[in-house]
């Protein structure tokens, strides 16, 4: 489990890499145009994913920003957004090189940002839903940027892999 963790953290700072690179090249109205995606626009999407990595992150480390609304616009400039992105896709990772298999066997509690209910949760599958989570929302992401450039980036871990040849073997 924890080469995966490794290396799902590894391929969520690629995709996240070439997601932003494509989002920087859209004019401003397009990158905020509400596109019916859950969190209605580009903008809104890219922010969520980097709420929710932060929740996660403050829940797995104890450190850190927690916005308390899942939908909460942190940064309402690209750059900014991106240059946060980034950094907190380098705390993921060093997250997950810090870790260990006992670790991972261990459990975490927190408590929803929705409800005070205290939840208690195996720190491995609580890992496996934050790259989940990314996956699902950098889908809807990438499919905002194809309906409104026609051709977005591979963000398919079989792209990541062969190009970095991390998993691969």
């Amino acid at each position: 489990m924890l080469s995966h963790v490794r290396m799902f953290a590894a391929y969520n700072a690629w995709a996240n890499r070439r997601l932003y690179a494509a989002a920087a090249q859209l004019p401003d109205e397009q990158y905020r145009a509400d596109r019916g995606a859950f969190f209605k626009s580009l903008h809104g999407t890219l922010n969520h994913l980097l709420v929710t990595d932060r929740v996660w992150m403050r829940r797995f480390t104890g450190a850190g920003e927690a916005p308390e609304r899942l939908d909460a616009i942190i940064f309402d400039g690209l750059p900014e957004l991106r240059e946060a992105r980034e950094a907190e896709d380098r705390r993921i990772e060093s997250y997950a090189a810090s870790l260990d298999e006992a670790a991972l066997a261990g459990v975490i509690r927190y408590r929803r940002v929705s409800t005070p209910d205290e939840i208690v949760q195996p720190l491995g599958p609580a890992l496996a839903h934050l790259f989940n989570h990314q996956t699902h929302h950098r889908g809807q992401a990438h499919c905002v940027l194809t309906g409104l450039v026609g051709d977005a980036p591979p963000l398919d871990l079989l792209f990541f892999q062969r190009e970095t040849g991390i998993g691969a073997s």
